[in-house]
């Protein structure tokens, strides 16, 4: 067994028949399940055949592994490794500051998870539920150091952005008065104009 290798990519729609024969026979809700089919990770043999999976559901930065599911468990300490090696990409890929869990496999307690304390579900998605038994968690990212960089990362951009109101509005004032100016210009040219044409016509104008 040691010397079997698999491979886990995302999941088709290819894969559903499998992955429902999988779900019903870990007496999952299939039809629910079938809805999120996209969370899913397959881990399959040199065949393509799909042997095992497990579902990573992300929401607000955190990810939950749920429904992990396999034909035979025989080859779940083998295939395994190769799912967790895809989720903790797509958990780096997508950002993600905590993963959560309710499996109760050893070897989820191996890679680092450990049970979630009263504290950790403080920024918990309200989508799953807190009270349910025995979850574990696993920290990614400090999470008050990564809000506190979002927090400053939003003052920045609505600073730049009234700078930028700032400018635009002292750019349209300079404006407004480079208008102001061209016009009395074009105005007292105007005037001098007339003023030359009337003065031309009153000398040229004869004498009694």
């Amino acid at each position: 067994m040691s010397s079997m290798t698999f491979q886990a990519r995302r999941a088709t729609l290819d894969d559903l028949p499998e992955l429902k024969t999988l779900w019903a026979s870990m007496n999952f809700p299939v039809s629910d399940l079938e809805k999120q089919l996209t969370e899913f990770q397959v881990a399959t043999d040199k065949t393509g055949q799909v042997i095992g999976s497990v579902g990573l559901q992300m929401v607000a930065k955190h990810g939950c592994v749920h429904s992990e599911a396999f034909g035979d468990f025989g080859l779940a300490d083998y295939a395994r490794p190769t799912l967790w090696q895809r989720i903790d990409t797509l958990a780096t890929n997508h950002g993600l500051v905590r993963l959560w869990t309710i499996e109760n496999s050893p070897f989820w307690w191996r890679n680092g998870f450990v049970p979630a304390k009263k504290d950790d579900f403080t920024n918990m998605p309200n989508q799953w539920n807190r009270f349910s038994p025995g979850w574990l968690t696993l920290k990614l990212k400090d999470e008050e150091a990564l809000a506190s960089l979002d927090k400053e990362f939003a003052l920045f951009v609505e600073t730049e952005k009234q700078r930028s109101a700032d400018v635009l509005s002292k750019a349209k004032l300079l404006k407004s008065i480079f208008i102001g100016l061209i016009a009395l210009v074009a105005i007292a040219f105007g005037a001098a104009m007339v003023w030359l044409l009337i003065k031309q016509k009153s000398v040229g104008l004869p004498s009694h």
